[in-house]
Parts: C-alpha cells; sequence; structure tokens
C-alpha cells in the first residue's frame, strides 16, 4: 500500500523590509513521505522569500515537470519558478526555457558547495537564473519548527531572514552564489 501525503498547516506572518511587503498567508503543505522536515521547511522559507498573493505550491516531488513552488500570470505563462536543492543542469535548463525568472535554493552545506564547483560554468549561461545557497545549520534549526499546525513570525531585513513561534527564533542569511552580488 503507498504511503499518503501528510498534511501541515501553516499561519504565515510576513514582515519583509527587504521587499516592502507585509501580509499573512494561510497554507497547507503536502508533505511527502520521502521528505524530510529539513526538505519542507525549505519550501516553507521559499515561500516567505518569494511571498506573493499568486506564489502557490506545486505537487513538487511528485512529479517532474513542475517546480516546488511558482508563479503565473493571469494568462498561465510561468513568472516565477522555484527550485530546491541540487538538480540536475538540464533540468534548470528547462526551467530557464519556460519561466521569465527562475529561482534555485540549494541547501546541504558541503554537497551544495560541490554541487556549485561542478556546475557553476555549465550555469553562467543562464540569464533569468538565481541561486541562493542556505546555510545548513539554518535550514537544520528549521525543521525543529515543523509542526502539524504551524504559525509562524517571518522578518526579513537586510538579507537577514528570522523565522520563529512563540517558543523558538532560527535567524539565517541566504547567499546568493549566482548571479554574484
Amino acid at each position: 500500500m503507498a504511503l499518503k501525503a501528510t498534511v501541515f498547516k501553516a499561519t504565515l506572518n510576513i514582515a519583509d523590509m527587504d521587499r516592502h511587503y507585509y501580509a499573512d498567508h494561510h497554507l497547507t503543505l503536502a508533505r511527502h513521505p520521502s521528505e524530510t522536515d529539513e526538505r519542507m521547511m525549505v519550501r516553507l522559507l521559499a515561500f516567505v522569500l518569494n511571498a506573493d498573493e499568486h506564489l502557490e505550491f506545486t505537487r513538487g516531488l511528485s512529479t517532474d515537470d513542475e517546480p516546488e513552488l511558482w508563479q503565473k500570470s493571469l494568462s498561465d505563462e510561468i513568472e516565477l519558478w522555484i527550485e530546491l536543492g541540487l538538480p540536475d543542469e538540464s533540468r534548470l535548463r528547462k526551467a530557464c526555457n519556460r519561466a521569465k525568472k527562475v529561482v534555485l535554493y540549494t541547501y546541504g552545506g558541503r554537497a551544495a558547495s560541490l554541487w556549485w564547483e561542478k556546475n557553476h560554468n555549465k550555469l553562467s549561461r543562464f540569464n533569468n537564473l538565481t541561486i541562493i545557497d542556505l546555510p545548513q545549520e539554518g535550514t537544520e534549526a528549521l525543521a525543529g519548527l515543523a509542526e502539524r499546525t504551524m504559525s509562524l513570525q517571518c522578518t526579513i531585513q537586510d538579507g537577514e531572514v528570522g523565522i520563529g513561534d512563540e517558543n523558538t527564533l532560527v535567524t539565517l542569511t541566504p547567499s546568493r552564489l549566482y548571479p554574484a552580488s
């Protein structure tokens, strides 16, 4: 018998001073049986960093032709394609051909560094691609916030992200790998 996804509910209060975006979002996330709490919380972090009323989660791990999150125009064009992890170059090429803007969030510490060393030359030809690395200690700490029902305060200021509940605050600073800032 196939395992079913676990449903998580998240209420996010987002104050993004860098983009001047302030809103509450009530989200439902389905965590695939093979997905870790860390990866699910990285998906939630990617939502926070790109929050918009039209940004939505896709079927993610269960499909090959969709990103983790996307934002589409009213005419169904993909304006923003968000990937997570360490995908191969062909997946990113496909994303860059289909979307106006592609953002990849890498995480995993040393594995992410090795992936970047191997792929940065091939990826430098995509002018609509942004790659952001998330610090390993931060993403591991985010996993500790995962609960079936979450109410999180999210603050972004000067490139630093703070996400917390009533007991714990996780602070991390994403770093841009490409294009260099």
